[in-house]
C-alpha cells in the first residue's frame, strides 16, 4: 500500500530492498544526493532531464493571519524551492488520471 507521506527513511528501505544495498548506503546515497540538489539550486536553477526543473524563489514579507483566532502576524521573508516537472513525468502521471 502506498504512504500518503513517504518519509526520508521510507525511501531509504524501499531503494535498499530494491537494489539488495545496504541501509546505511543507501541512506548515504539520498544524503548525497540531497546535498547535491542543495548545492545545485544555490548556485543556479537545477534542471535534471526527464525528471523537472528545481527553482529558488525569494517570497517578500507579507501579513499572514491565523484563521482559527483571526489574528494578524507578520511572515518573514524567505526563499522556497518550486519544483516543475518535465513533461514526460507529467505525461506519465496523467495516464493514470
Amino acid at each position: 500500500m502506498l504512504k500518503k507521506v513517504f518519509k526520508k527513511q521510507d525511501f531509504i528501505e524501499k531503494l535498499s530492498s530494491k537494489t539488495g544495498i545496504s541501509k546505511n548506503f543507501s541512506k548515504k546515497l539520498i544524503n548525497d544526493l540531497i546535498e547535491i540538489i542543495i548545492i545545485n539550486i544555490k548556485v543556479k536553477n537545477f534542471y535534471l532531464k526527464n525528471i523537472g526543473t528545481f527553482n529558488l524563489r525569494f517570497k517578500n514579507e507579507r501579513i499572514g493571519r491565523n484563521p482559527k483566532t483571526k489574528k494578524n502576524f507578520i511572515i518573514s521573508a524567505r526563499n522556497s524551492v518550486v519544483f516543475k516537472p518535465s513533461n514526460e513525468i507529467l505525461s506519465k502521471l496523467n495516464k493514470f488520471v
